[in-house]
């Protein structure tokens, strides 16, 4: 079944809240910035785009379509061509994408200082691509999804953080009422 734009309509697939997308990118992010800030300089970019493709291209085609932030949000990339998770190829190229935009956004957050406007335009760039799957009501997919055909999808396969942390809070909550 094809769409008006000649791409895979994902008509089957469970459809991912874009908080748990956002929270999910959040943890990579995070994590990819917290082991490249032991340095400094160009050498902090290329650790973390190094540590950002372990992460989201050699995890992700080892353990079934998740990252670390996508196993704790209970979700698993899928190319929409073959309906299953895509090849190390199709993943280098998204994660390429995204990564640089990501280490753009992490060099706009550490100037945001000395070089606010600076600050605006290199985040803004990660903040357009992800807005689009915000607004994408047919496909849900960010700029980096629509090139290389992918899209995101809930499984049972996870660890339900989200979840916890509400049910842990919610639990705390009906404590201090007591």
């Amino acid at each position: 079944m094809r769409s008006d734009d000649s791409r895979p309509v994902p008509q089957k697939f469970p459809r991912v809240p874009f908080e748990r997308r956002f929270y999910a990118f959040g943890i990579d992010f995070l994590s990819a910035w917290l082991l490249s800030s032991f340095v400094t300089g160009i050498a902090q970019n290329l650790i973390f785009l190094v540590i950002w493709g372990v992460l989201r291209i050699v995890v992700v085609d080892r353990n079934q379509g998740q990252s670390l932030g996508s196993w704790c949000m209970d979700i698993k990339v899928l190319d929409l061509r073959f309906r299953r998770i895509p090849d190390i190829y199709t993943l280098l190229k998204r994660e390429a994408v995204i990564g640089v935009l990501a280490m753009l956004a992490l060099d706009g957050l550490t100037l945001v200082g000395r070089y606010p406007f600076s600050t605006l335009l290199l985040v803004s760039l990660l903040l357009i691509d992800c807005a689009i799957a915000y607004t994408d009501e047919k496909f849900n997919q960010a700029v980096h999804d629509r090139l290389f055909d992918t899209v995101m999808i809930q499984t049972r396969r996870g660890y339900s953080l989200d979840i916890r942390i509400r049910d842990l809070l919610d639990d705390l909550q009906y404590r201090m009422r007591r």
